[in-house]
């Protein structure tokens, strides 16, 4: 399968690129001669039926996964090359909620935030949670929280995680009106500041500088 990629222009150095990428899963193969380019402020949503290989695109760009052929850079160097340097500026949110189920809220956040080596006080995570609409449930085991809550807690860490570069596997999922709008600011805070986005949805997305693959 060929994806198609609608076009625009940057001229920023942060630049994320893929060259025909190929992607084969099992005997099947799920895309192939795959190109991309995202720039710094720039929002690519990737969409497609289900099994057409979205959140394997994801993994690749990752590096999670390697592809059957092809490459992945990242200003302008594979990210091959130094993967620890990538991923610092990397934030990677699956479907799956990834949190730890025993501990708190604030426990998650300060938890990620160790082994991101980010610098973050007890006082920004508190702020980040609250934006979110968590007060009062900041030191809840993740295990009582809905949902769509956990989803919230995931939206703080994307807040103070400071990494350029977000891959998110269907962020909207689970929640509601008010949170949705949430994200989307914040999404739109991030490109405004000079970050990049990819991300998989099912719903409308009203992002500005977004552009769309198909696959």
């Amino acid at each position: 399968m060929t994806a198609t990629l609608s076009q625009t222009s940057n001229t920023s150095n942060d630049v994320l690129q893929a060259r025909a990428l190929s992607c084969v899963r099992g005997e099947r193969q799920l895309f192939t001669g795959l190109d991309l380019v995202v720039h710094a402020g720039e929002c690519l949503h990737v969409r497609g039926e289900n099994g057409v290989g979205k959140t394997s695109l994801l993994r690749l760009l990752t590096g999670l996964s390697k592809p059957e052929s092809g490459e992945i850079f990242w200003k302008q160097q594979a990210i091959a090359v130094e993967p620890a340097q990538y991923h610092r500026q990397l934030l990677f949110l699956g479907h799956r909620d990834a949190l730890k189920e025993d501990l708190t809220a604030l426990e998650n956040l300060e938890m990620y935030a160790a082994i991101d080596d980010v610098v973050l006080s007890q006082e920004q995570a508190l702020s980040s949670l609250w934006r979110f609409g968590l007060r009062g449930r900041e030191h809840l085991p993740v295990s009582c929280l809905s949902a769509g809550q956990k989803r919230r807690v995931l939206m703080a860490r994307m807040l103070t995680r400071q990494a350029r570069l977000w891959i998110l596997d269907e962020p909207f999922n689970a929640l509601d009106v008010n949170a949705i709008h949430a994200l989307q600011a914040l999404i739109i805070e991030h490109l405004e500041g000079g970050g990049l986005v990819i991300l998989t949805s099912h719903q409308e997305i009203d992002i500005p500088n977004m552009k769309v693959l198909e696959l």
